[in-house]
């Protein structure tokens, strides 16, 4: 092996010059001669029969080309997306997450363009094709649509009672010895955690670009994802056609966070249009049909509870994760991933975790950053809480109790998943001495001085990067000494095109100049499962490795390795907040925040301290104050902007005190684990533990998300 020069070197990104600078290039940057604009008329109801499309005053509008319905949709024998919402099985990718001989699940299509119901406020109806963006608006609003309101409900906790709404209900555990623990012990906390839905709030709006070259009876989509092999895959199907007659590029993109891993509508939209218009058809989403028609995250309910024994030691998990699936069920895999480490870093004997999905009549859900990790993580960790101070146990020593020892490693979780490795007592003492923990008895008189309320917070995480069990690396030696590695798995943001050149710079001993990775277009062949679920490092990596070796022993031009399966691994760490609160106002101050992250073998620390940075905001976010807010009633959108929807600002967030260590994991050659999600999985619980302890002497065990000021004023005027 060559000496490394660039693995662990905090090299600045390479595609950073490029982005500042505004070279960059994203689906709307991309110039396609005699592209049509297209517009969509969405549904302003939550749901209803439709009962007649009007086009005819759009389709004689100045400017339009064509105006398309969902019966021409339908009369073309194109289909719905088929979301394959049952994803690969965290351990054994050749079976799928939830089995239907033994759970109910039902997976049906979504609709590209009604015919006849929408289902959710946003839904597409018609299409309308223009020669500018702007002509194909004013046609849009010339469209008449009439509508037969139909009832609507948007809690999944509501719909769940009709089993008719339920797509997914499955169990796992070992109900009776967890039912007979419960029996047994001398102390049982339990409570009811609501994750509310948040939107994806990346920074680039979607787009996409459709054309189709009738010689070869092909389609090209041209959109920011995150990953083609999925989006060729789906494209196809909603097209009928086989999967040779697709090809999906996707140039720069802003910004993914996994609601741009499953396929929109849109995409299917314009590659149909560009056919039915005979010319090449280009749409660009604004923030408001974002905020109605991007996947959205997280809302899942989590009814917990713990048995513990005198001490405070656990005996027992129990827990119910109901999730809202939306109008259609796009992944069930947030709930996979709850159950699967319901338990995290703590040795419980027993586990039972029942996970369901219900549909409603709001936008589809889907992955978002930590999918599943921050809601169980918050569940276990708020229990743990509540139990030290029903116990009068400090709140470090309840988790010394309980947490799993580097001695009872590998571990095997009643969940099902083995923990090769991880310092999970270490990671926490470490955080908690960083924080300075045992200092906080004089921050807190200092703040009660100025009239202020201080707490303190932990939480403890793991994570199991799962995701799309499929890629291929293709690693290529060219004339001029530079070496072009085509990798199925793009970028959206997390600096891929620097941490490959790393990895093949030192195997290959060229200088990282030299390497050039090409990424995000299947008409190369590239094919891979996607950015998400910290997948990317771990699993391009090890392919990166196996290319390189074949290269250096046989001295081919070229070397291609697949994968289909899975490399376990275990990221881990511990996050700690610090919080100050104004009595007067509610209004909440995170004045000092603290984590350790064990990511496996840094590639980059730089590029890792900025994905633990982001993630730690999104987190934040979602404790305190995004939240995606539906009309009870008619299922209308309440948060439609950021008017109304409250992403936190730079002023919100303090300098950030990060450390990454390594308990080294011998499960792939690069000792990668993963860091991309490692920010978001701990916040919610740790800042909400935080906000609970600055309020304790107000009686308050619990605080729902997101902990707004108005929601904390109300919590201490009633008390």
């Amino acid at each position: 092996m060559p000496k490394r020069r660039y693995i662990g070197a905090p090299v600045p990104r390479v595609e950073d010059r490029r982005l500042i600078r505004g070279q960059g290039e994203y689906t709307d940057d991309v110039r396609i001669p005699n592209a049509a604009h297209a517009a969509v008329v969405r549904s302003i109801h939550a749901h209803a029969r439709i009962v007649a499309v009007h086009t005819g005053e759009a389709t004689a509008a100045p400017g339009v080309v064509a105006v398309f319905t969902g019966r021409d949709y339908a009369a073309d024998g194109h289909h719905g997306i088929r979301q394959a919402s049952n994803p690969a099985d965290n351990v054994d990718a050749s079976r799928l997450g939830f089995d239907p001989a033994t759970c109910r699940v039902v997976e049906m299509e979504q609709q590209v363009i009604a015919v006849d119901r929408v289902r959710h406020v946003g839904e597409a109806i018609a299409l309308v094709v223009a020669e500018t963006a702007a002509a194909a608006r004013d046609a849009a609003a010339l469209v008449e649509v009439e509508y037969e309101p139909l009832q609507a409900v948007v809690s999944a906790l509501e719909a769940a009672a009709d089993e008719d709404n339920v797509c997914l209900d499955a169990a796992f555990g070992d109900e009776r010895a967890t039912e007979a623990a419960f029996a047994r012990a001398a102390h049982v906390v339990e409570h009811e955690f609501t994750n509310q839905r948040l939107f994806s709030a990346h920074m680039e709006p979607r787009a996409a670009i459709g054309l189709y070259d009738s010689e070869r009876r092909a389609y090209t989509v041209i959109a920011g994802n995150q990953g083609v092999g999925r989006q060729k895959i789906l494209l196809a199907g909603a097209l009928g056609v086989a999967a040779e007659h697709v090809e999906v590029v996707c140039p720069d993109v802003g910004g993914g966070f996994g609601s741009r891993t499953n396929l929109h509508p849109e995409a299917v939209l314009v590659a149909w249009a560009a056919r039915r218009a005979g010319r090449p058809v280009r749409w660009t989403g604004d923030r408001s049909e974002g905020f109605a028609t991007d996947f959205q995250g997280r809302d899942i309910v989590a009814r917990a509870a713990l048995a513990l024994d005198e001490r405070g030691k656990i005996l027992a998990l129990r827990a119910t994760f109901i999730g809202n699936a939306g109008a259609y069920p796009v992944s069930f895999a947030p709930l996979q991933n709850a159950w699967r480490i319901a338990t995290t870093v703590y040795d419980v004997p027993s586990a039972f975790v029942r996970v369901l999905y219900a549909l409603t009549n709001t936008t589809p859900t889907a992955p978002y950053r930590g999918a599943g990790r921050p809601e169980a993580v918050h569940a276990i960790e708020r229990l743990l809480d509540i139990a030290a101070a029903r116990l009068s146990i400090d709140r470090l020593e309840i988790r010394r109790r309980n947490l799993i020892t580097k001695e009872q490693l590998p571990y095997r979780s009643v969940m099902g998943l083995t923990y090769d490795s991880g310092d999970f007592v270490g990671n926490m003492e470490r955080a908690a001495s960083r924080a300075d923990w045992n200092g906080i008895t004089q921050r807190r008189a200092e703040s009660a001085r100025a009239g202020r309320l201080r707490g303190i917070g932990l939480a403890n995480y793991l994570e199991s990067p799962v995701g799309a069990p499929r890629e291929r690396v293709t690693v290529r030696l060219e004339p001029a000494g530079t070496v072009e590695v085509v990798v199925g798995t793009q970028s959206s943001g997390q600096g891929h095109e620097t941490v490959y050149a790393q990895v093949v710079a030192d195997l290959l001993d060229v200088p990282l100049e030299a390497v050039r990775v090409v990424s995000g277009d299947t008409r190369i062949g590239a094919f891979g499962g996607g950015t998400h679920s910290d997948r990317s490092m771990r699993i391009v990596g090890t392919l990166l490795v196996g290319a390189c070796d074949e290269l250096r022993k046989t001295g081919n031009p070229s070397a291609t390795v697949d994968f289909n399966g899975r490399i376990p691994a275990f990221p881990t760490g511990c996050a700690v907040c610090e919080v100050e609160i104004e009595p007067q106002t509610g209004a909440v101050t995170i004045v000092r925040y603290t984590q350790v992250d064990d990511v496996g073998q840094a590639i980059n620390p730089l590029i890792l301290h900025g994905q633990v940075h982001g993630g730690i905001v999104q987190g934040i976010g979602h404790a305190l104050s995004e939240h995606m807010v539906f009309d009870p009633e008619t299922g209308s959108l309440a948060s439609g902007s950021f008017m109304e929807y409250a992403v936190p600002r730079a002023a919100d967030v303090p300098m950030f005190d990060v450390e990454l260590v390594e308990d080294p994991t011998e499960g792939n050659p690069l000792r990668i684990k993963g860091g991309g999600e490692g920010g978001a999985v701990p916040a919610p619980g740790a800042i909400v533990n935080a906000i609970v302890d600055a309020l304790r002497d107000f009686g308050v065990e619990d605080v729902e998300m997101p902990a707004t000021a108005p929601r904390l004023w109300e919590i201490m005027a009633r008390a």
